[in-house]
């Protein structure tokens, strides 16, 4: 999305709905939709030597063409994307490769290094932590694969669908990390230099959405590779599919140590690479200050004694950044990150003893009735709610329903389910909008516990 576009749209809606993410349809449908214009399949030519292929996974792969041989820097989610996306760059170069590089040990950036390879038995360079980027425990893999189906909307119909922020929907993933090969080549120490098919290689460690990251600058064209600790999208700082602490004190100065080397170009993990010199370094700049500020101010919160959701309510942008198109929270969003914040820092406690031992949800809302007068009123409170298109208050109270032997629990379901879908409507937030949309579906379907934990 250019500028005068994205302020366009932004002049449409207030400040204080901007900050959850909340618009009109219209409007949510239409920026999801520029920001496709993020990931269009092709092929760009960032530098005289490097072609960075976009769209034709989730992430970016790209190829570096060196005196006798590339480079390829990330070889997407499995061999049957880095295949096609291998042959739309081999139009630029048939030498054989040389080396691969994993920015960092997600799947879709390593997952098709076999396609690449062929038999050509490359080096393939990555950091010494090389490992689980998830950050989950192995023994959580099966809510965290439900949670990941939700995040990325990967059974939402071809009309729910969108995009999934920083990537296109409908992605092939049936062959995901089919194509990995590990490393033969780790590097310890913050940062390693080599020459690769006459290539002048700069390997330089980026802790950020992932403690193994790391980024690649071309010290001769001035080109930097940045993986995912920066991509044209507010900053995942915390992904709703269930994810460790995110260091983003770490990642904050790992993109600002991008800033210092002033690239002409910026290669993401995700999005469209930036080929304008001042426009690269603005941006890592940018990135590496709002990333810090939401630190700094939840910093503060907490020290005051504030609770994460109040915290998360008062956190916002910088005036100067909340312009650019680049800090949209079409991935990442300024609450989320609070909270995965506050809790990384401090846990879940906030302090407040009326939280340290709340009730059980069953007698919450058997109180909760009482209060209303009766289930009836309470059932009448969470229609009138969504009638009123207060979504978000028709869910919560759906969710005090739900536990109540004498309520209407089928209504509520249902309620929730059109709640649900309510407020996808109006997300322009990728992962939220498919989360709520896969939550609703699976609700309708029944495939979720009659309680829906």
């Amino acid at each position: 999305m250019n500028l005068i576009r994205f302020m366009a749209l932004m002049t449409m809606f207030s400040a204080s709905t901007y900050a959850d993410t909340q618009v009109e349809p219209e409007l949510a449908l239409q920026m999801l939709h520029d920001q496709d214009r993020q990931f269009e399949q092709q092929v760009v030519q960032v530098a005289p030597n490097v072609f960075t292929a976009v769209g034709f996974h989730g992430a970016n792969t790209s190829m570096i063409v060196g005196t006798d041989g590339v480079i390829i820097v990330d070889t997407l989610a499995g061999p049957s994307a880095a295949s096609t996306a291998f042959a739309a760059l081999r139009e630029f170069s048939d030498k054989p490769v040389a080396a691969i590089i994993y920015t960092h040990s997600h799947g879709d950036h390593t997952g098709g290094a076999s396609a690449f390879a062929g038999s050509d038995n490359p080096e393939i360079y990555a950091m010494a932590s090389f490992g689980n980027s998830e950050g989950v425990n192995v023994d959580l893999a099966p809510i965290s694969a439900v949670r990941n189906v939700r995040q990325f909307g990967r059974r939402l119909s071809a009309e729910e669908s969108t995009n999934r922020g920083v990537a296109p929907a409908g992605t092939f993933d049936q062959d995901f990390s089919q194509g990995y090969l590990p490393p033969t080549f780790r590097i310890t120490g913050d940062s390693y230099k080599t020459i690769v098919a006459g290539v002048n290689i700069e390997i330089h460690a980026g802790p950020g959405e992932t403690d193994d990251a790391l980024f690649v600058w071309l010290p001769d064209g001035k080109v930097l590779f940045s993986g995912d600790n920066f991509y044209q999208s507010f900053p995942n700082l915390y992904a709703i599919r269930g994810t460790g602490y995110r260091n983003v004190l770490d990642w904050s100065e790992s993109v600002g140590r991008m800033a210092e080397f002033e690239p002409d170009r910026l290669v993401p993990g995700h999005t469209m690479p930036i080929v304008d010199s001042d426009s690269a370094t603005t941006a890592l700049g940018d990135y590496s200050e709002a990333i810090k500020s939401l630190y700094d101010q939840t910093v503060v919160g907490i020290n005051q004694g504030k609770s994460p959701e109040l915290i998360a309510q008062e956190v916002v942008l910088p005036a100067h950044l909340k312009d650019k198109a680049y800090l949209v929270e079409f991935y990442g969003t300024v609450p989320n990150a609070v909270r995965a914040i506050y809790a990384g820092l401090l846990g879940w406690y906030d302090g407040n003893p009326t939280t340290l031992n709340p009730l059980a949800p069953r007698v919450e809302a058997e109180q909760m009735a009482d209060l209303a007068g009766g289930t009836a009123n309470l059932t009448q409170a969470m229609l009138d709610a969504f009638a009123k298109e207060e979504f978000q208050w028709a869910l919560e109270l759906a969710d005090q329903l739900k536990w109540l032997e004498d309520s209407d629990r089928e209504l509520a379901r249902q309620t929730k389910i059109n709640a649900l879908r309510g407020l996808a409507a109006r997300e322009y937030n990728a992962p939220n909008r498919n989360y709520y949309l896969s939550y609703a579906n699976e609700l309708e379907s029944g495939q979720l516990s009659e309680l829906w934990f």
